[in-house]
């Protein structure tokens, strides 16, 4: 299923994958900065959430839709991630759990808005933890914010990631991908079994 969602910021892009009529809880995915939904380590936690019987919804945001790379203001990026979620939550009214996460970016996204959504879970991949060169300036309080909302987080980052690796203490579970950049071109089945085990310990 395809859907089309209006926002406060235009039109985001939807692909719902599994049996949304039927299925116990949802998983909401995005992209990173620049990317679209079709990476790698995106569809490995895709198709764990699919075998453990969920409905998967990847997201394009509103401006990717328009063309942009650059994301811009963090407030209206939240404020239309909020909307589609909300909105997914009306399409899908079988999934009494939702699961919000994405890459880099969008990881950050899922991070700020998981109690504004009501989030059981965040996935975050390739978490971007510091802009490269920069050990000053951390972004960890955005991967917090969910964990001091009682909402479970789980991290998948690369081992040669140069934003660097979250502490295993800034999440429920931290997996380090061997060899991995933040790209995580690889390894999809290391992801996979990753987000397959979380998703398994769960109450959801």
């Amino acid at each position: 299923m395809n859907l089309q969602l209006a926002t406060s910021a235009g039109v985001g892009l939807v692909a719902v994958y599994g049996d949304a009529g039927g299925a116990g809880f949802l998983v909401v995915l995005t992209h990173g900065a620049g990317g679209l939904p079709g990476t790698t380590d995106l569809l490995a936690a895709r198709d764990a959430a699919l075998a453990a019987g969920g409905a998967v919804a990847l997201v394009t945001q509103p401006y990717r839709v328009r063309g942009a790379r650059a994301p811009g203001s963090a407030v209206l990026q939240d404020k239309a991630w909020t909307e589609i979620v909300a909105a997914l939550r009306a399409e899908i009214p079988a999934a009494a759990s939702v699961i919000v996460g994405g890459r880099s970016n969008g990881a950050r996204v899922a991070c700020r808005t998981a109690r504004a959504v009501g989030a059981r879970g965040v996935i975050a991949l390739a978490f971007p933890l510091r802009p490269p060169g920069k050990p000053g300036s951390s972004r960890v309080g955005e991967l917090r914010e969910p964990r001091a909302a009682g909402i479970a987080v789980l991290v998948v980052n690369g081992e040669r990631d140069p934003f660097g690796i979250p502490d295993a203490a800034d999440a429920d579970r931290v997996v380090v991908v061997p060899g991995e950049t933040h790209a995580m071109k690889g390894h999809t089945a290391v992801v996979r079994a990753a987000v397959a085990e979380w998703l398994a310990e769960l109450p959801i």
